[in-house]
């Protein structure tokens, strides 16, 4: 009995360390791309003189694609007053995706049409989803006051 127990143990043992390498491997390649949207910079873009529309931004990473996401953003009487996630992880569906502590990336959104800045506080534990969320909403915006 005792050798059919070491047995199950030897394999439990195996298919965790299998399991520990896998993880580490998948870290290590992801890594590089995480690195790049972690050091992302927002620019202050001053947003007086934004021309009315609706403009399209994108954020791609160079190191990966994990993280690519693409947004609409909407300008009326020269505010921003919409962003929506067009591509990427939180397109899913019309129910927005919770991301940390209930808050979900329009509560990153409402923030910057609230500011009508940039220069907003990213959402606590996703700081790099927020941070390329808000590249692709700078780049919408460049476009709105380059028009």
């Amino acid at each position: 009995m005792k050798k059919g127990k070491g047995k199950i143990k030897m394999w439990i043992l195996i298919v965790l360390g299998v399991l520990v390498v896998g993880l580490g491997i998948g870290f290590l390649v992801m890594e590089p791309g995480r690195r790049e949207a972690m050091n992302l910079t927002i620019e202050d873009l001053d947003l007086r003189g934004l021309k009315d529309g609706i403009y399209t931004g994108e954020y791609k990473g160079t190191k990966d694609s994990l993280r690519n996401c693409k947004v609409e953003v909407t300008v009326a009487s020269g505010k921003v007053t919409a962003v929506k996630v067009l591509e990427g992880a939180l397109s899913k569906g019309d129910t927005p995706v919770v991301i940390r502590g209930g808050q979900t990336i329009d509560t990153l959104f409402n923030r910057v049409i609230d500011a009508q800045s940039l220069q907003v506080d990213v959402i606590s534990g996703a700081t790099i989803t927020s941070k390329v969320h808000l590249k692709a909403v700078e780049n919408a915006l460049k476009q709105a006051l380059a028009n």
